[in-house]
């Protein structure tokens, strides 16, 4: 079996890829969301040359392949066109034996995965948040949920004056104590404010801490974590497997969340959950969207061994993200079934493939 096309299929902020081989299996995937075409021009001029021609079944070895050729550009957008190759092909090598691709990265370590309910907004009242997430517990059952504090790379900024001290508490006096809560500043604020901010969350019994500095500057992460009793969670950002295990090994963080749609794929994602099993910590896959990556986290999650905690769900509805595949996943108290259909389980609606742009790399 040999990969003899590559195509992209590019509408809005979303790219997904199609993998054919010669015996005519065609696997699907996606690349990281937003500026899309910028990603998939880089697949077509840097990653699809190398895969052309080649054994799906050396995924693994074709994509550590490709990061080594392509050296001198260690690049966001060559993970993030990578992804979409890396996942396509797990899709092709799941058609192929019938499997799910959770039973190809390692079997159901877990028969279903439950999930938290993710949100993405910082434009809401703390009054606003507190009344939607408690929605989403009563309909679809969720025991956890996470909020936004601070403003992303904000500098110990905030969205609204005061909001970080007032949403905390807020949401746990309406959510009451049988929900798991969890807050995430994406890298908005200094050590000594993150320090401060992760008592408020202990004070109010929150479940984890998420990203409370800067990505780049692990070393205040590690600080922020060895002063806090609540555990502290990173890596969404990271596409490079040794700060993954610079991280990991000197516990900078206490859950580590690799993003498969950044850090170059589901087989690199993998490794960072093997890494986490190795040294003891969880691994909960970043996905913040319900795009195909909400897919490939699910798999991923059923399969490893160190994803033994609730795994984020987006509650946000994005409007790029209708019509792209079926069938769409779905919550029900507060879980989501491990796949078993082969490959990823999930087909390309033809509108999506009718209305998006097509650009093929071939033999």
């Amino acid at each position: 079996m040999k990969i003899t096309r590559i195509e992209t299929l590019v509408r809005g902020p979303l790219a997904i890829v199609r993998v054919g081989t010669d015996d005519g299996v065609v696997g699907i995937g996606q690349t990281a969301p937003y500026e899309a075409a910028t990603s998939a021009h880089v697949l077509h001029t840097m990653v699809a040359p190398l895969f052309i021609g080649r054994d799906p079944w050396d995924v693994e070895a074709l994509v550590d392949e490709c990061l080594r050729v392509h050296y001198k550009f260690p690049s966001s957008f060559l993970h993030r066109a990578l992804a979409g190759v890396d996942a396509a092909l797990w899709d092709v090598l799941g058609i192929v034996t019938g499997q799910p691709v959770a039973k190809l990265l390692g079997g159901h370590a877990r028969a279903s995965v439950p999930m938290y309910a993710s949100s993405m907004l910082r434009s809401v009242t703390p009054e606003q948040e507190a009344e939607r997430l408690a929605g989403f517990v009563a309909e679809q059952g969720f025991r956890a949920v996470k909020i936004r504090v601070g403003e992303a790379m904000g500098r110990d900024a905030d969205a609204a004056p005061g909001r970080t001290e007032r949403i905390v508490p807020h949401v746990r006096a309406v959510l009451g104590d049988g929900v798991d809560l969890s807050a995430d500043a994406n890298g908005g604020f200094s050590v000594g404010r993150a320090i401060r901010v992760g008592r408020l969350l202990e004070e109010h019994g929150y479940f984890h801490f998420e990203e409370p500095c800067p990505f780049p500057e692990l070393e205040q992460t590690a600080q922020v974590a060895a002063a806090l009793d609540i555990p502290v969670s990173g890596g969404e950002q990271d596409i490079s497997l040794t700060q993954f295990h610079r991280m990991i090994t000197g516990r900078a963080v206490d859950i580590v969340q690799p993003d498969i749609g950044y850090i170059g794929g589901v087989s690199r994602a993998r490794k960072v959950a093997v890494l986490a099993e190795a040294a003891g910590i969880p691994c909960t896959p970043h996905c913040a969207n319900d795009s195909l990556l909400q897919v490939f986290s699910l798999h991923l999650a059923a399969a490893m061994p160190a994803c033994t905690q609730y795994q984020e769900w987006s509650i946000e509805t994005t409007p790029w993200t209708r019509g792209v595949y079926e069938p769409m996943l779905r919550v029900v108290d507060g879980h989501v079934d491990a796949p078993t259909a082969p490959g990823w389980g999930v087909q390309l609606d033809p509108a999506f493939v009718r209305d998006a742009e097509l650009t093929t790399s071939a033999a």
